[in-house]
């Protein structure tokens, strides 16, 4: 009798549709919500919606009869990435955190809650906008940097492959690398899975770049700019705008000038984040969101 054959060579067609029912029906949810429902809540039960619908779609698109259930419903519920091939069906090679890395992931979870419960409070109450900027991004290192980090070194302890969705941003030397490797990889992941490589094979790997980033801008418009009320198109624009920077920094000129590596390319990246951030999370958001989020934790007054 031959042998079992081998999990990561398990291929079974599915139809283009199958696993995006509960994406497309869940963010509806939030039309069950009354009228007075804070903002801020508004904008966590869209995201948390979105969220499910995705994670439910990376795992039914990723058939593996193998593993065994306490896996799936660690990926399901224990761990925030959306690769679920590499979660499900990773092999041995994992990389193993160390003492160091685990020092490095909760130091920035703690420096995250200073910033949300320690300085946020320092600012005067006189500018909301900088009180908000301030509290999100000690949202982003508890969560994102730290939290997320840590569960990150927990499953690779347990030989799991689960790597860390931040994966040193401020070191991106091309706006195609920041977005590409660095950023969030959870919602590269997604994206490129399900949206950049099925239009790449119809239309080609340009118009599916520029795709990729009005998607996200779709996206985050939906989870910023719907709850807040306002800055309607901001983050539509602002990936627009990172999708041509990518078109720049791989054009002849941009070749010529070094964009895409080197000090040009870190500082061109840069630029291109400090100049538009604004369109993503705009006032509206900052100020009717944000703040707000803030005082309902207890972290300002």
């Amino acid at each position: 009798m031959g042998d079992a054959p081998d999990e990561t060579h398990i291929q079974v067609r599915v139809r283009w549709w199958y696993g995006w029912g509960l994406l497309l029906a869940v963010p509806w949810s939030v039309m069950l919500l009354p009228s007075t429902t804070p903002r801020w809540v508004v904008m966590w039960t869209l995201a948390f919606a979105i969220f499910v619908g995705c994670r439910w779609l990376t795992w039914r698109r990723t058939p593996a009869p193998l593993t065994p259930l306490w896996r799936h419903l660690a990926y399901l519920f224990g761990w925030p990435g959306l690769d679920a091939v590499a979660f499900l069906r990773g092999g041995p090679t994992v990389s193993r955190p160390t003492i160091r890395e685990w020092g490095f992931a909760l130091s920035k979870f703690v420096v995250g809650l200073m910033l949300m419960f320690g300085v946020a409070r320092l600012v005067p109450e006189a500018y909301p906008y900088v009180v908000g900027w301030v509290g999100m991004i000690g949202i982003v290192m508890t969560l994102h940097f730290g939290l997320f980090h840590l569960l990150s070194c927990g499953w690779r302890a347990w030989g799991i492959d689960a790597r860390p969705l931040m994966n040193w941003p401020l070191t991106a030397v091309g706006v195609g690398e920041f977005w590409g490797r660095r950023w969030n990889t959870a919602f590269r992941d997604l994206t490129y899975r399900f949206l950049f490589r099925p239009v790449t094979r119809r239309i080609g790997p340009t118009v599916a770049l520029l795709v990729g980033f009005a998607f996200s801008g779709l996206v985050h418009d939906l989870v910023i700019s719907l709850p807040a009320g306002g800055g309607y198109g901001g983050p539509t624009l602002f990936f627009l705008i990172q999708g041509l920077a990518v078109f720049v920094e791989r054009s002849r000129i941009g070749k010529r000038l070094g964009l895409g590596s080197g000090w040009r390319g870190w500082a061109f990246t840069a630029g291109s984040m400090l100049a538009t951030v604004g369109l993503l999370l705009h006032a509206p958001f900052v100020v009717g969101v944000v703040v707000p989020f803030l005082a309902a934790l207890g972290a300002i007054g």
